[in-house]
């Protein structure tokens, strides 16, 4: 008798759960104002009752805002490296009406950096460079003298930012794209005044990134996508990430950018560097990406630890930069890790909220509606920002 109690009471949990199941599902046959319709599908991922109440929040969120045209891109929301919420919203081509999917790729812009960032700290970790070595080791003759690979990664070299300087000096912009040798040639022949003496202050530098890139190259032997993805894509698993070449073809699965009401951005002249940019990739590659760091498969915890480190004292607690990494220390000691970029029609984020466990990555095509703030989507998924 006991029995079949037991397997009544089990029977009956399965059919509550298959009925909630078919209510979401079939709550998501609505419309935005971008003309997209919802698949008729699981509009979230969920691991069991554990994440359910966040799932469901997160789906309301994301429904509300999708309704009102408020964003087109693709999320991914994840506790304890399972993913409790993922969604594609919008177009990848809004001309030929393509849809987004998981695996669409992403021009990543300044989110890259984390990318380029592991893949010095990958030749650190097999002692092949040292963080304090100086860019003259790699570079012979470099005009600007005691800058270190760590000042380099830390945005506290001093250095200009070369697209200023290209801006004055390349020629053919329309024709000829800018490559990251040609970020070094220029530093060499104009030798432009640097904003800071190295070290002395954090100073934002797409420059720093490029020199990193370039810099892998020379260690390793190979190209900076070789090594990405040999020491970087391989180990995580990243089958769908890559860097793409400019002018070259946007590829079946690649999202365009756009601004100003869904103009089209093409290549620009400057999507020839690589390394503080230019990275493509997805949000189920990116957590992969988070993944791998969290279990060490690409660094070793001193690494990570080092660059999760806030390492600019003119900066706050709660707005500083470590090795690759934006830092928001609170009052509590808690520490979010995290990095945006902006590029030519693209939004991205990627958060780690370390204590709870948490990650957030949101990949958008269109920059000029729907942004979201980061503090604004770690609020979303039950965290507090510095405030």
């Amino acid at each position: 008798m006991k029995r079949k109690i037991l397997l009544r009471n089990k029977f009956q949990s399965k059919g509550l759960f298959l009925i909630a199941s078919l209510i979401l599902i079939t709550s998501c046959k609505t419309h935005n104002s971008n003309n997209v319709q919802l698949p008729k599908k699981e509009f979230f991922v969920f691991t069991g009752k554990k994440y359910y109440k966040q799932a469901e929040r997160l789906r309301s969120k994301f429904l509300r805002r999708a309704k009102l045209g408020g964003f087109n891109g693709v999320v991914l929301f994840a506790q304890d490296d399972n993913i409790i919420f993922e969604k594609a919203i919008g177009y990848a081509n809004f001309g030929r009406r393509k849809r987004l999917k998981l695996n669409t790729a992403f021009q990543l812009a300044s989110v890259g950096k984390t990318i380029t960032s592991a893949a010095v700290l990958r030749l650190a970790a097999l002692n092949k460079l040292n963080l304090n070595d100086s860019l003259g080791k790699f570079f012979p003759g470099f005009p600007y003298k005691n800058i270190t690979v760590k000042e380099l990664l830390s945005h506290r070299s001093g250095l200009p930012e070369y697209m200023y300087l290209a801006d004055s000096l390349w020629q053919d912009k329309r024709n000829v794209c800018l490559r990251n040798p040609d970020v070094l040639d220029l530093l060499y022949e104009y030798r432009p005044r640097r904003y800071y003496p190295p070290g002395r202050r954090y100073n934002y530098s797409n420059t720093n990134y490029a020199l990193l890139s370039l810099i892998v190259e020379k260690v390793s032997g190979v190209s900076f996508e070789e090594f990405l993805k040999k020491e970087i894509f391989k180990p995580a698993g990243m089958r769908n990430t890559f860097i793409k070449k400019c002018n070259s073809d946007n590829g079946s699965n690649v999202a365009i950018g756009y601004i100003h009401w869904r103009r089209r951005v093409y290549d620009y002249y400057l999507d020839g560097v690589k390394g503080d940019k230019g990275i493509y990739s997805t949000v189920e590659d990116l957590f992969k990406f988070d993944k791998a760091l969290n279990k060490g498969r690409i660094l070793p915890d001193s690494l990570i630890k080092q660059a999760f480190s806030p390492l600019s004292p003119d900066l706050y607690k709660w707005d500083n930069y470590g090795l690759g990494w934006r830092i928001n220390i609170k009052k509590n000691g808690e520490k979010i890790v995290f990095h945006t970029g902006w590029w030519k029609g693209f939004r991205t984020d990627y958060i780690k909220c370390l204590r709870e466990r948490k990650t957030i990555i949101l990949l958008s095509n269109r920059s000029d509606r729907g942004i979201i703030h980061s503090s604004e989507l770690t609020g979303l998924f039950g965290v507090d920002w510095y405030e």
